[in-house]
């Protein structure tokens, strides 16, 4: 089995890295794979924008959607995350956004990954040793 990619940059301020669930299944990354590779470069500029400066002015861009959620918003896409010690932003789940507010069940996934994520690494079994 191949190792699983985690980063998916690494800047100077914080480190954005895929999420994977527990049969180590990254919606996110999957999402990102199947972009044509000018959104994929929209996608990597916010990353690289965050992670090399350590924030995002622009609300158009990224947003704090309440509970410690925050989106990556390349229109038309938006890509969930939240944040975690060590310097790391975590993009959990990833859609095509089509309605003006965020949808619940979005949200609720992106919780519930932040959720199994902080319980995995306690556990000592999210990152491959």
């Amino acid at each position: 089995m191949p190792e699983k990619e985690y980063i998916a940059y690494e800047g100077d301020i914080y480190t954005i890295e895929w999420y994977y669930d527990e049969s180590e299944k990254s919606q996110s990354l999957d999402y990102f794979m199947k972009l044509r590779s000018d959104m994929q470069m929209k996608v990597m500029y916010l990353f690289k924008r965050i992670g090399d400066n350590g924030k995002i002015n622009d609300t158009t861009k990224f947003q704090n959607e309440g509970d410690s959620i925050y989106a990556f918003k390349p229109q038309p896409h938006r890509f969930l995350s939240f944040f975690v010690k060590g310097k790391r932003i975590i993009v959990t789940n990833a859609f095509h956004k089509k309605t003006e507010k965020l949808p619940k069940n979005e949200k609720l996934k992106a919780t519930h990954c932040r959720e199994s994520y902080c319980a995995r690494v306690a556990r000592g079994t999210y990152y491959e040793k």
